[in-house]
């Protein structure tokens, strides 16, 4: 499934759609803003979250790797009457902005936002031509560089893996022969490519190119990995009491969150490598019955939500566990680091 984020979408097609905040009500109802509060929202993007929290009467510190983002929330900050800061960061990195045990809130949700979809110099759709690039930062490696420079079993175990592609061998060594004629440098280049090598079939409801873009997308952006580090971060930032919610949009996102939900609640221990250790003190408790999707009413107004779910836990006063980097099912794809630079 495409994961794109709460504030606007890509359809099946990467085509865009109006803003609508994914899951703002059961956001809401989970993270209970309060007046005197002081809530992180891991994903700025267009500021939906942010602006339904600002309206509870809570403060906002705001994350965003993107630039244009943090640009394009100034309005919103003048408007807030200092309860809105916005810092342009990684959501990983919120412990460098902020105390541990200081905040009441966190809501991280994952993907792409709908300004990045809708630029077609940013890279991301492929319904738009454009470079490919895919850099929510705008900064660092590009997929054009992983598609121009990765080895054909790397990229097919970046399509594999991230963008569960069924056909990411075929896909991989016909990138692999194409860019030795002529490097990519274009979305519709790439996509061209997957559509002759993997030809969309009647029953499919997704563009043969989908999948590839996602699996790129995140490779590019660490997501994955940056979603571990910030259910980390966010375990250490909150306070007693203090509430982590998280909307996640495909099943690789959605695993991550569970597992660190199930570790922390006590219900599972360890990491994968080392099974059995102490028990220890639950550090968060479920937030009702999980995980939460879109009703048939959201789902027809805003398709994208079809895939969302939502997870939720209240912080208890129990330390925080340690970030131990095998908990999570994260992906091992530091094999492909050779690429940076």
């Amino acid at each position: 499934m495409v994961a794109d984020r709460g504030d606007g979408d890509a359809d099946a097609h990467g085509g865009p759609v109006r803003h609508i905040p994914v899951l703002l009500r059961e956001v809401l109802a989970a993270l209970e803003p309060q007046p005197g509060e002081t809530i992180v929202d891991g994903t700025f993007g267009a500021g939906g979250y942010t602006a339904a929290i600002l309206d509870a009467g809570a403060s906002v510190i705001a994350f965003d790797r993107d630039p244009d983002a943090i640009a394009a929330g100034a309005a919103m900050v003048e408007t807030a009457g200092g309860r809105l800061s916005l810092v342009h960061d990684n959501f990983s990195q919120m412990l460098d902005h902020t105390n541990e045990a200081s905040l009441d809130g966190v809501v991280i949700d994952i993907g792409v936002s709908s300004m990045q979809i809708d630029e077609a110099e940013r890279g991301f759709s492929f319904m738009r031509d454009g470079p490919l690039d895919m850099r929510m930062a705008q900064s660092g490696v590009s997929a054009a560089d992983v598609v121009n420079r990765a080895k054909a079993s790397d990229l097919t175990r970046i399509f594999g893996i991230l963008g569960e592609e069924r056909h990411a061998g075929r896909i991989a060594r016909a990138i692999e022969a194409e860019r030795a004629k002529q490097p990519f440098s274009t979305t519709r280049q790439l996509a061209g490519l997957i559509e002759k090598v993997s030809p969309r079939r009647p029953q499919d409801k997704i563009h043969p190119a989908t999948r590839v873009f996602q699996a790129l997308r995140t490779y590019v952006n660490d997501e994955l990995g940056e979603l571990a580090g910030a259910l980390f971060a966010a375990e250490r930032a909150l306070k007693p009491g203090g509430r982590l919610v998280v909307v996640s949009f495909h099943s690789l996102e959605d695993r991550i969150v569970k597992r660190f939900f199930l570790d922390r609640s006590g219900k599972a221990s360890g990491s994968r490598h080392m099974p059995m250790v102490a028990e220890r003190l639950a550090g968060f408790t479920p937030i009702g019955k999980q995980p939460v999707t879109a009703t048939d009413a959201e789902c027809e107004a805003n398709p994208r939500a079809r895939s969302a779910k939502l997870r939720a836990a209240t912080r208890t006063d129990a330390p925080a566990g340690k970030p131990d980097a095998d908990l999570l099912p994260v992906p091992n794809l530091a094999a492909l680091a050779a690429l940076g630079g």
